[in-house]
């Protein structure tokens, strides 16, 4: 374990994220009150600034057990940019934040010390994005918004320039949503056939839980009712059916549920209706002829490796012939809007294995294609036995080494995508994502998935439906609050007033 100390509680999830980006599986604590006899990978001071002088400067600076050190200045927030600082000996343009000149700092030493450089340089938000597209409202060049990120954040050229075309992407996608009049609706089927090991999702097998799942349909139908109700004079804009596996329901259970949302809500204004059909073993011809019939336009059929042996070994429980013949079924039943999802990074594969996945998932032709770099999630099974093995010191096992992304999987991936006509069109990011990289979207023109972005750049109010969903509401100008349903089915069920209470206050603020 490396600990680091503070000398205040402040920026500390901030602290945490960049020093785990650097140490990987290492873990990582930060310690604000230490004990006599500890030693520490770092200290960390921060001096804060007089709020009573203006033109005083706060302090950062960085010490590792190896010798390495670092130091930056800062006016802090109140101060509203009133002078130029210090940064390490320079003058800079703007003045960074304390939170900033702590980034800043930590980055900077860890650099040196292990002479190594993060892609994303020290971003620690799950929406690099953001950034671009806020500058982009503020009417600033390519070339300005690339000299802020380089000089704010230390972002490589690589994902400047794919966070900055993204974003102009985005808003040239969104041009036609009404973000405060309208909303969009996502309904959770927390059902799998198994349990994927990486997979942190609330989701249960549904052979165990076959008999409660109609029941299940009349609480997300109450939910319905509710929507149906509220939000009568709002444009719906974006539905998304996802788990779990949502086509672990039955043909009728299929028809039944969308059924309800076409004769309960004003579907007339939805510019995509998408289920994730996402795991090839749940999907039958007659499920697809249902949300054929009932207007999806948008699924997803995911292989997330195109290797039968990691499939069996991360519990994906099919097999990459089922993989393409569930594809093509889909082709057969008329979507012309197929996403699929792959994962860099997983147990045992190269980057010889993602060439191979690329080259299978290009004779498929999909239409979508989300390129996940793995995140070690709490709550997921890989967590649990990872955290086990650590514990115990027996990390260091091939199984574990061999969890690991790179820039070159990452840059086989983006070949791949630009030659089968796709575009990156969405991106964010997560905490322990597999190498500091990202997960990206990527989609043929006027095929990208509209809710991803949504939901991604929270710019737009989600009412979410089922167990252990969270409903976002955006207010203008940016404020947003959330309320959560409760995980657990059987509590879902049971207090199913008590969920639709909580967004009528919520949506009553």
């Amino acid at each position: 374990m490396k600990k680091i100390l503070v000398n205040t509680d402040k920026h500390q999830y901030d602290i945490h994220s960049l020093f785990k980006a650097f140490l990987g599986n290492e873990d990582v604590k930060v310690i604000t009150e230490p004990n006599d006899d500890e030693s520490f990978y770092a200290v960390i001071e921060i001096k804060s600034v007089n709020k009573s002088d203006l033109s005083d400067e706060g302090n950062v600076t960085v010490r590792l057990e190896d010798g390495t050190e670092s130091e930056y200045k800062y006016l802090d927030e109140f101060n509203n940019g009133q002078s130029s600082i210090s940064t390490n000996g320079e003058k800079a343009d703007k003045p960074d934040t304390s939170k900033n000149a702590v980034k800043k700092a930590i980055y900077t030493a860890l650099c040196k010390s292990t002479g190594k450089e993060l892609p994303w340089g020290n971003l620690t938000g799950i929406r690099p994005t953001r950034i671009a597209m806020n500058l982009i409202d503020k009417g600033q060049s390519d070339e300005e918004i690339a000299q802020y990120m380089k000089d704010t954040y230390f972002v490589s050229d690589e994902k400047i320039k794919l966070s900055t075309f993204i974003a102009r992407r985005e808003k040239e996608i969104l041009k036609n949503i009404d973000y405060l009049n309208g909303y969009s609706l996502y309904i959770g089927i927390p059902f799998c056939p198994t349990t994927c090991l990486y997979c942190s999702f609330t989701s249960y097998p549904i052979g165990a839980h076959k008999n409660i799942v109609d029941d299940y349909i009349s609480c997300l139908e109450k939910e319905i009712d509710y929507v149906a109700e509220n939000f009568k004079g709002k444009t719906l804009d974006t539905i998304y059916v996802g788990g779990g596996t949502p086509t672990t329901l039955e043909p009728h259970q299929i028809e039944r549920l969308l059924g309800y949302v076409r004769d309960k809500l004003d579907i007339s204004g939805v510019k995509e209706l998408t289920v994730e059909s996402g795991r090839p073993d749940s999907i039958t011809r007659e499920k697809l002829a249902a949300m054929k019939k009932m207007g999806v336009s948008r699924i997803s059929v995911n292989p997330q490796t195109m290797r039968d042996e990691t499939l069996k070994l991360i519990g994906r429980r099919h097999t990459v012939s089922q993989l393409i013949d569930s594809f093509n079924m889909a082709r057969e039943e008329g979507f012309d809007n197929i996403n699929m999802d792959i994962i860099l990074g997983l147990p045992g594969e190269t980057a010889d294995d993602v060439r191979y996945t690329m080259e299978e998932i290009r004779k498929l032709s999909p239409d979508d294609l989300t390129v996940h770099s793995l995140a070690i999630k709490r709550g997921s099974k890989l967590y649990e036995v990872i955290h086990e093995k650590e514990m115990k010191g027996e990390l260091k096992v091939p199984l574990f080494e061999s969890i690991n992304n790179t820039e070159e999987m990452m840059r086989i991936a983006y070949d791949g995508a630009l030659e089968m006509g796709l575009e990156p069109y969405y991106l964010y990011r997560q905490k322990n994502i597999s190498g500091n990289f990202e997960n990206t979207g990527y989609a043929r023109k006027g095929k990208a998935g509209i809710y991803n972005i949504l939901i991604n750049e929270e710019v737009q109010s989600i009412v979410a439906l089922g167990a252990g969903t969270v409903t976002k509401r955006v207010f203008g100008g940016g404020r947003i609050e959330r309320c959560d349903n409760v995980k657990d089915v059987a509590l879902y069920m049971n207090n199913i007033d008590e969920m639709i209470e909580r967004k009528k206050i919520l949506f009553n603020l």
